[in-house]
């Protein structure tokens, strides 16, 4: 089975709400995966099971398969949608920890105004030249990335929420009622936005929603 590439950075297969259940859309917004779990997260290694001591179970580990959840039980999928590992806790091994990437930039926070700052540079809030952006929106947040140097980064401005990065330019407009601080983005290159609140999908950094 071959999926469809509309754009080269963004997974395969997308997780997708609907009717209250999660499955998988590939990058035309088509279900390949039916819609029937309460938990389903994105493609991508489980180092718990690539570190089990059973060793039947690590390639279930890897990143061809993704996490589900129905009836209160946990699975790993393959891209078919079959249901190929049921979770077990004496399948799981001890996850190797990667070194941590200590992150550039961080929010700082100005007369209730929220900012970037570069950590390392950084001394004089009395010197606006010194603020990588100077504090002017209602909330930050900088997400984890793998690029340290270009991170992107959620904020706030008249109640709603976008996305910038450390250069102030706008990624996705202020048109959201709130966008979460998850890992969709370090995973799947991907926004996990909502317009009201309640109802969340996925979005790309050219604003296409998945």
């Amino acid at each position: 089975m071959s999926l469809p590439v509309v754009n080269q950075d963004l997974p395969l297969l997308i997780p997708k709400k609907k009717n209250g259940n999660f499955g998988y859309v590939n990058q035309e917004g088509k279900f390949v995966i039916q819609p029937e779990y309460h938990i389903a997260v994105f493609f991508y290694e489980d180092c718990n099971l690539l570190n089990s001591p059973n060793e039947k179970f690590r390639k279930f580990g890897t990143a061809d398969y993704a996490t589900v959840e129905k009836d209160e039980i946990s699975y790993r999928i393959d891209k078919k949608g079959n249901r190929v590992y049921r979770f077990k806790k004496e399948d799981l091994g001890k996850c190797v920890h990667k070194e941590y990437i200590q992150q550039l930039y961080q929010a700082y926070v100005l007369n209730g105004f929220y900012g970037i700052i570069e950590k390392a540079t950084f001394k004089d809030p009395a010197d606006y030249r010194q603020f990588q952006i100077y504090p002017q929106y209602e909330y930050l947040f900088i997400l984890e990335g793998d690029d340290v140097a270009n991170p992107m980064v959620v904020a706030s401005k008249n109640n709603m929420f976008g996305v910038i990065d450390v250069h102030n330019r706008v990624i996705i407009p202020f048109e959201y009622d709130d966008i979460k601080r998850n890992f969709s983005w370090k995973l799947g290159k991907m926004f996990d936005v909502s317009k009201d609140g309640k109802n969340y999908y996925y979005i790309d950094s050219n604003n296409n929603t998945y």
